[in-house]
């Protein structure tokens, strides 16, 4: 924690947004020191299904209801709406501790800030009074559903349709792969309301899980994090009222691209989280575990990987802090968090593989928990777009300046 509040101490952040910045880290810190003992339970229950209801593992929904009593939930969210009006740094370092303790929950966090900031920048006064004092308050869990079966890393190819209806949209379609799915109470959806247009035809909503015509279809069973639920999303007919439209009609492609910018910040956030708690498990156990009549941490084989770990844990964090106060700054971060989303997991996938290489056959063996680590680790690689589209982007984005 003194290493966070160093970094954020180095930015141009106001003393009173230092002060309320930090009570809100500390606060975090504490729900992290409860969840941690929880975390492989959670991973070991997993979710389940029961008569269209998504179950979460027994403990779990308390704590994100405490999050939302805390006020973490609602950061970055104005003041006006009932939110903590503070920087979206502050947002994304939460997610890094709780990520540390149980990444299923940290994820939940991502994906809620993720439809909260589209709602802010984008919602008619009505949706952004109907929904972001729930959200503030965790009363509302947010996500986003974008991926359907043809449309993964090509968000574009979107086959969801919308079609206004006096003063409602009939949305039909299937989304895929959604984060939160069935749990989340909102979703920002995207859908074509001019299918002749292609791209350019494309929209973007809040769609309510309670809404007539929503229903969730495949629950996905997953390598990793095991907690979070994972499902599809069929809507048939889904009334969806006009004013829950967000932004411009024709301009939804580039409203979810930019929300997945932000996205990629708190997927970076988890991924350095993830890479803390594997590495703090390797570091322990690499001083007590005895091996050649010494701690195997006096091994310089050991002291390298132990080194590399800190590295890049510490760049990573640079990294998704640097893109978050670029956001906060109103400056294009487009770059910064693309990079920071690329290094942060490809550093996470490999903190874990060497946590558990420490370990040795111990490593393998769920008890000792780092295998869970090395699970939850790989799917930052993929998710908010893989490694290979964030190179892409990075690749563009660099050629165009210069």
């Amino acid at each position: 924690m003194k290493d966070i509040k160093r970094e954020l101490k180095s930015m141009n952040f106001s003393a009173d947004q230092l002060e309320t910045g930090f009570m809100l880290l500390d606060l975090a810190q504490k729900f992290a020191a409860e969840i941690e003992p929880m975390a492989g339970r959670f991973d070991q229950e997993g979710i389940r299904c029961e008569n269209g209801q998504i179950i979460l593992p027994s403990g779990m929904d308390e704590i994100i209801q405490k999050l939302g009593e805390s006020g973490i939930l609602g950061t970055f969210i104005p003041e006006q709406y009932g939110g903590g009006g503070m920087p979206y740094t502050f947002y994304a370092v939460t997610i890094e501790i709780i990520a540390a303790a149980c990444p299923c929950i940290a994820v939940a966090m991502a994906v809620h800030g993720t439809a909260i900031d589209s709602i802010v920048e984008l919602g008619a006064p009505e949706a952004r009074q109907k929904y972001l004092p729930k959200l503030a308050r965790g009363e509302m869990l947010g996500a986003i559903a974008f991926t359907e079966p043809n449309a993964g890393s090509d968000v574009g190819n979107c086959k969801m349709a919308a079609d206004l209806d006096g003063d409602h949209y009939l949305l039909n379609g299937v989304k895929q792969f959604i984060t939160n799915g069935g749990k989340a109470d909102i979703y920002i959806v995207l859908a074509a309301t001019d299918r002749a247009k292609g791209k350019k035809g494309l929209s973007a909503f809040v769609v309510e899980r309670k809404a007539p015509g929503f229903g969730i279809g495949k629950v996905e069973e997953k390598l990793g994090i095991h907690a979070s639920p994972t499902t599809e999303l069929v809507l048939e007919n889904c009334l969806v009222p006009k004013e829950n439209l967000l932004g411009m009609p024709g301009k939804g492609l580039s409203y979810v691209l930019r929300g997945l910018t932000g996205g990629r910040i708190e997927i970076a956030a988890q991924a350095v989280g993830i890479a803390k708690a594997a590495y703090q498990k390797a570091l322990k156990y690499s001083q007590e575990r005895v091996q050649f009549d010494q701690p195997i941490s006096n091994f310089q084989a050991i002291q390298f990987k132990l080194a590399d770990m800190v590295v890049g844990i510490t760049a990573a964090r640079k990294m998704y802090l640097g893109a978050a106060y670029l956001k906060d700054q109103g400056e294009d971060f487009l770059l910064a968090s693309s990079m920071a989303k690329l290094f942060a997991s490809e550093m996470a996938k490999q903190v874990a593989d060497e946590a558990l290489q420490i370990h040795g056959g111990y490593g393998y063996i769920r008890e000792y928990g780092v295998e869970r680590h090395y699970r939850d680790a790989r799917i930052t690689t993929i998710y908010e777009g893989t490694s290979e589209i964030q190179r892409v982007i990075i690749s563009r984005e660099i050629l165009a300046r210069d």
